[in-house]
């Protein structure tokens, strides 16, 4: 991107500022569940309300087709003053139209107030200039902090951006910046490292990997695929078989480019995907015909740590096994913590991201070791693969 304005430049004392955050957090029996979202957007939030602006938060919560109790924001009110330190949160119970200008007018500077759910109405998702003008008239400056809804061209991410003056949040400064060193000026030798199912949800992400990176890691079953295109059995292990012609074509990209292309060399191996199913280690070559490959072994691991110390920068989607199933989560916590440790050294800049990968993370216990670690799942990936994401756009300058 050519570059985005910070709240470093903003205006806001005495503003209305719209702040487009992303709150849409896990919810149970109408409380929240995790509030990792909720704490990251808070620095932001709290910064702008000390400055003298008058917060107004917008955001979604989950899928609803039309206005639904079950995805109301109003739940989210005391997480949210929790994770501001206490500060008062008001709700208002639409983000447009009467209820919410009143609610706004009464706003204080300094003070904070979250809008229903943008999703009860269909205009939000469709990116309706209309809705989109409904909503600017709420404010006099914008500010985005949720990278991880901006991959989408919905009213609240990228037309609204359009309608006001238009900057980056705290959070979103993090993300841009992690991700810009990471892929558009990083320090090489530059290592990525990808899990996950399968290549063909990954493909882009591969291509565009390979295209920048020194080395590139595979691991998970996609790296299965890749092996079968190497002429070795897999056994019963999950891999696309009407795949393994692309998977070759990536192979010999990697050979074209003259970048280092990791696969497993070891295994941990089982009949079934199952907590008490026996398991054995065994070299890539050894594995027979009904063995599923569940994990990598103790060589791939150490093999991955011996080439990330070469290296200076990481980018990292998806684990290397199949993490949900213990014990076929050692190999990626074994990965993850010796990223922490070479990211403690000074050697590697790592940046992560992915549900999964941010959820092995955190059983390693090495979430804040890495030096950058994004909550955004598919805003993270499009990223990774190269596309523009509408939000993002929407903040740039020439």
């Amino acid at each position: 991107m050519t570059g985005f304005a910070t709240i470093d430049k903003a205006d806001v004392v005495g503003k209305r500022v719209l702040l487009r955050a992303d709150l849409n957090v896990p919810m149970k029996n109408g409380r929240v569940e995790d509030s990792t979202r909720l704490m990251r957007v808070a620095p932001t939030v709290v910064e702008l309300a000390g400055k003298g602006a008058r917060v107004v938060i917008l955001s979604h919560l989950g899928r609803p087709k039309g206005p639904d109790p079950k995805e109301s924001l109003r739940p989210v009110v005391p997480a949210l003053a929790a994770a501001l330190a206490g500060r008062p949160v008001r709700f208002a119970p639409d983000c447009v139209g009467p209820a919410a200008e009143d609610a706004v007018a009464a706003l204080k500077p300094g003070e904070i107030l979250l809008l229903e759910n943008t999703r009860f109405h269909k205009g939000e998702e469709e990116n309706d200039p209309g809705f989109a003008r409904a909503l600017a008239r709420l404010g006099d400056v914008y500010v985005n902090d949720a990278f991880s809804a901006s991959h989408r061209a919905h009213a609240s991410t990228e037309a609204l951006a359009r309608l006001l003056p238009a900057y980056a949040g705290r959070l979103m400064q993090a993300e841009l910046e992690a991700l810009s060193r990471a892929l558009l000026s990083p320090e090489h030798p530059v290592a990525a490292l990808v899990g996950g199912a399968k290549v063909s949800t990954k493909l882009d992400l591969l291509q565009n990997l390979l295209a920048k990176a020194d080395v590139l890691i595979i691991g998970g079953a996609m790296a299965n695929t890749l092996l079968l295109a190497r002429g070795l059995g897999v056994g019963k292990s999950l891999a696309e078989r009407d795949m393994v012609g692309t998977a070759r074509d990536l192979l010999e990209a990697a050979v074209k480019k003259r970048a280092a292309l990791v696969l497993p060399v070891d295994a941990v191996v089982a009949p079934a995907l199952a907590p008490d199913a026996p398991t054995r280690t065994v070299a890539i070559a050894e594995v027979g015909e009904e063995d599923m490959i569940l994990d990598i072994g103790p060589q791939t691991v150490a093999a991955i740590e011996a080439r990330l110390r070469q290296c200076r920068t990481l980018v990292w989607n998806g684990p290397v096994g199949a993490f949900e199933t213990s014990p076929f989560d050692r190999g990626t916590v074994a990965v993850a913590k010796a990223v922490a440790r070479l990211t403690r050294e000074g050697r590697l800049a790592s940046i992560a991201g992915g549900g999964d990968t941010v959820a092995a993370l955190a059983a390693a216990g090495v979430s804040d070791a890495l030096s950058y670690v994004s909550t955004a799942g598919g805003a993270f990936l499009e990223w990774l693969e190269g596309r523009t994401l509408p939000g993002i756009a929407a903040l740039e300058r020439p």
